[in-house]
């Protein structure tokens, strides 16, 4: 399993799983935090969204993510007259903020721990400049504590991981490690490029073979042990590790972050009196065919779907993996759409 998005796309883009021998499979994981953002997450945005005092913003994937009603997402909540703003950069919020000082700013966080330095940069700057009217609605993530989730589902078919270089190249390999020690699993470190996918499939078939549950880092060239030591001072500054729900998988323990006390008044959700996401998604619509968390468990193809590629397009999408740019779906639909 890989458990990255972009891995993903460069395995359909470059049809590497269609070169595989017999017996070798891959399954794609959720490795989209888009994807992963509890509907909860998106019904609070959606509130903030269409309050007059309130812009909201956010990255351009967050748009047509669904929320826990079908049909309701941050595209629909501007069109409706909401104030929603695309950003490049987190740091983008505090010009905003700067800008408009009598409208609240608040800046809904999404993404893995490649992301959240930048949002506690964003804090970390905001809080030195006295900024008291821009917030974030958080949203990020933890890879290594899903994967060990997913090791612990019934009926787990994976036998090893191609884990993501970028998380790797800011967090190091340690939580790996503890990841291949508890669950006896092979973790292979990777890239992105096709050649970076396949040797370390290759790696990793090689352990599998040897029944040698280790780590090995194919991705020497970004990833080192220790990772980077600025950024992982910056999310301890400023977050916490705590227990998260995931869109498709539910509760993980240690699967995101929250505010520490110190930063706890830039949090979007006390600032507006919100409440947290629960403890599980919602499950999906009974009348929807939709099978995204069972794409998101690495359970199901996307093609497997009944909606894939008629009913669910990047333009009407049912479910998040098909929104965005690094959704499984959406690479499916891009690489490897059904004929008409």
């Amino acid at each position: 399993m890989e458990v990255c998005g972009g891995q993903t796309h460069a395995i359909l883009r470059w049809g590497l799983d269609q070169l595989l021998p017999p017996g070798l499979r891959l399954i794609h994981g959720p490795g989209c935090p888009v994807c992963v953002t509890p509907a909860e997450r998106i019904d609070a945005a959606l509130e903030l969204a269409v309050r007059p005092e309130v812009i909201l913003c956010s990255y351009g994937d967050m748009l047509r993510v669904p929320g826990g009603v079908a049909g309701h997402d941050l595209l629909g909540a501007r069109a409706a007259g909401g104030d929603v703003r695309l950003l490049t950069s987190p740091l983008q919020a505090i010009a905003l903020a700067q800008a408009c000082p009598e409208r609240q700013v608040v800046f809904l966080a999404v993404g893995f721990e490649t992301t959240a330095p930048a949002t506690a940069l964003l804090l970390r700057q905001a809080r030195a400049l006295g900024l008291t009217n821009l917030t974030v609605l958080l949203a990020h993530v933890r890879v290594a504590p899903a994967m060990a989730a997913l090791l612990q589902e019934p009926g787990n078919q994976v036998q090893g991981f191609l884990a993501a270089g970028h998380v790797g190249a800011v967090m190091g390999t340690a939580e790996l490690g503890q990841l291949v020690r508890r669950h006896r699993v092979p973790v292979v470190v990777t890239g992105f490029e096709p050649v970076d996918v396949m040797a370390a499939l290759l790696r990793l078939v090689q352990l599998l073979e040897a029944g040698t549950p280790a780590l090995a880092n194919a991705y020497g060239r970004v990833v080192r042990q220790q990772g980077n030591g600025a950024a992982q001072a910056l999310l301890k500054e400023v977050f916490a590790v705590v227990d998260q729900p995931w869109r498709g998988l539910g509760p993980i323990a240690g699967g995101g972050y929250e505010l520490v006390a110190a930063y706890r008044d830039f949090d979007a959700l006390l600032r507006f009196c919100l409440p947290p996401a629960a403890a599980a998604p919602p499950p999906e619509p009974l009348a929807s065919p939709c099978i995204s968390g069972l794409i998101l468990q690495g359970r199901a193809l996307p093609p497997d779907c009944p909606a894939f590629g008629s009913a669910c397009t990047p333009e009407r999408p049912l479910g998040a993996p098909m929104v965005s740019s690094e959704g499984a779906c959406a690479a499916y639909h891009r690489y490897r759409r059904p004929a008409p």
